[in-house]
């Protein structure tokens, strides 16, 4: 576990300017100070992060809403009851003292308080929130574990072991409009959660794909091809080459990541998300095992079994369409 002088060294570390990376529920987070433009440009270049794509702010305390943005919404105030600390991200207009660099300049912000431990200590202890997007490159596989951000960033002063991630996936974001919410990216926490506590008249798009992190079409992606097998039974081989018969498969050793817990003998390795369908298992093993077919040298690429579109399920399919969208679509 992380010591209370470890924490007070990393809370240094942040205080300084500098940046550390620490566990959450969802995943493993870059942190800088929120309130430090020149901290948080920091993010960006460890990252090779685009400067369009916002950065979500880190509380520790529900008060910081009040000055992190313009205007009180007594809906923060349910949603919170009911998610914070938690998996939630909730995008509002933002006040004068967010730097714009950690909004892309766009006039909202997106806030969340993370159901972890190490992670609030951290943002009580450094005295400031913290802007912290996922602690890996850009568009690369989130971290779930600190090996995962130590195997892709090496110019982090601080990185915090809390073992692996209970979520395993990142935050559902949300917006709030006239009409209830709106879901910019799907997360752990689903519409009919959301719905619980504030009713949807209706459904709407994000009309911006730079409201939130997370929503360009290619992100999360192995270095090797991932492809997606969508089909309900996969008795035969035959089905394989039927659903993939449009797509060119490299040559070599392929492995398939399996959420049925069935397993096609064609492939020299397999991987189980879960082996009963469980959707909570799947999403908390996702990226842990892209990691680790990454990083196997005896694979060349990957096929992944699709998942049903309910509950967190949406969320799963989003992270892997996207992690497959740049081998999908050459």
């Amino acid at each position: 576990m992380v010591s209370k002088k470890q924490i007070e060294s990393a809370a240094e570390i942040i205080k300084s300017g500098g940046l550390v990376a620490f566990p959450t529920e969802t995943v493993y987070g870059l942190g800088a100070d929120a309130l430090n433009p020149n901290a948080v440009a920091k993010i960006f270049i460890e990252k090779e992060r685009p400067s369009f794509d916002p950065l979500i702010i880190h509380i520790s305390n529900i008060k910081d809403v009040e000055r992190l943005t313009k205007e009180h919404d007594h809906r923060v105030d349910l949603l919170a009851k009911m998610f914070w600390p938690g998996p939630l991200t909730i995008v509002l207009p933002k006040s004068d003292i967010v730097p714009d660099i950690v909004t892309s300049g766009l006039p909202t912000v997106g806030i969340r308080m993370p159901n972890n431990k190490i992670a609030l200590d951290l943002i009580t202890t450094a005295g400031s929130p913290i802007a912290a997007p996922s602690a890996n490159k850009f568009g690369r596989i989130s971290p779930t574990t600190a090996s995962h951000v130590k195997k892709q960033l090496t110019g982090v002063e601080c990185v915090l072991d809390g073992g692996p991630c209970q979520v395993g996936i990142e935050s559902t974001v949300i917006s709030l409009n006239r009409d209830g919410f709106v879901i910019l990216r799907e997360g752990a926490i689903t519409s009919d959660n959301l719905q619980e506590a504030i009713p949807q008249s209706k459904e709407e798009k994000t009309k911006s794909p730079l409201a939130s992190p997370g929503l360009l079409q290619s992100h999360y992606s192995p270095e090797k091809p991932l492809f997606i097998l969508e089909t309900k039974d996969m008795s035969t081989a035959g089905l394989l080459e039927y659903h993939l018969s449009n797509k060119k498969l490299p040559k070599g050793n392929g492995a398939f990541i399996s959420f049925s817990g069935k397993k096609i003998p064609s492939f020299s390795h397999t991987e189980y998300l879960s082996k009963n369908r469980d959707l909570k298992e799947a999403a908390i093993n996702l990226f842990s095992i892209l990691h680790k077919l990454e990083d196997n040298l005896n694979i060349d690429y990957i096929v992944a079994e699709s998942v049903p579109l309910e509950g967190i399920g949406r969320a799963i399919m989003d992270k892997l369409n996207k992690a497959a969208h740049r081998y999908n679509n050459k």
